[in-house]
């Protein structure tokens, strides 16, 4: 068996024209809003209470090259050695 044409007409599914889109209106409009709540998406994962924040830091290209020679993971080490820095009071 082959496969359909993706491109062949379907008279099944007629094509929608602009007189269909002038006639239409966003979901909200004429949906309830039970529905429209439980069909929203949120963007992401819930954001963490206690969520790192990007900072902008400017190190010795050889103390870069070091860190990241140490591969994936570079930047939570350094996060780690610096709380580890902070807890001795070394920093």
């Amino acid at each position: 068996m082959s496969k359909p044409d993706p491109q062949a007409p379907d008279d099944d599914v007629p094509e929608l024209g602009d007189e269909f889109f002038a006639r239409a209106k966003p979901a909200a409009a004429v949906m309830p809003e039970s529905f429209m709540t439980a069909v929203r998406r949120k963007a992401g994962r819930p954001p963490k209470e206690d969520a790192k924040a990007p900072v902008s830091l400017r190190l010795d290209p050889a103390i870069l090259r070091h860190l990241r020679g140490r591969g994936s993971g570079w930047q939570t080490a350094v996060n780690d050695a610096l709380a580890d820095l902070i807890k001795r009071g070394r920093l």
